[in-house]
């Protein structure tokens, strides 16, 4: 069955690299839940979960064009210090924001602090990354129009107001 747009999937999942590091699970914690239709996962991942049933599980592997993207060498580039604030204590690792020319978000992380100054890193952390997600999925319902509205869920495994 393929995935329903404008429902609300809840699933509990393991996230893992190829070598077999975990990167996000919800053992121990609640379980995810995302509306269907509004980007809140990767797009693989919810076609994948779309077409399972509930209380059903499945291990899928995402090469990185179905996750994150490929790594792209020239997202990595050296940052003068005078444009961090004076009082940060840059450590690779650190994330930050920056504003792109047309005003869009543009998330990156810090690789290396030297003299020649802060290496920064565009690409999402997981690009170049084959992804291992071990999926459950517990349920599938109508969202409801706030919901839809808001673009998340709200509720247990969701947004609170």
């Amino acid at each position: 069955m393929p995935t329903k747009p404008n429902h609300v999937y809840t699933i509990n999942f393991t996230v893992k690299t190829s070598d077999g590091t975990v990167m996000d699970s919800t053992e121990n914690h609640e379980p995810f839940s995302y509306v269907a239709g509004t980007d809140s996962v990767l797009p693989k991942l919810e076609a994948e979960v779309g077409n399972m049933l509930i209380s059903s599980k499945k291990s899928l592997i995402l090469a990185p064009e179905d996750g994150y993207g490929a790594y792209v060498d020239e997202a990595v580039q050296i940052a003068k210090r005078e444009n961090f604030p004076d009082d940060a204590d840059l450590t690779p690792g650190m994330e930050f924001v920056a504003t792109g020319p047309e005003g869009e978000q543009m998330p990156f992380h810090i690789l290396k602090v030297d003299d020649e100054g802060v290496t920064i890193d565009f690409n999402h952390p997981l690009a170049g990354e084959t992804l291992t997600f071990d999926v459950e999925l517990l349920d599938v319902r109508p969202a409801t129009p706030e919901e839809l509205s808001h673009g998340h869920v709200h509720g247990v495994g969701g947004h609170h107001h």
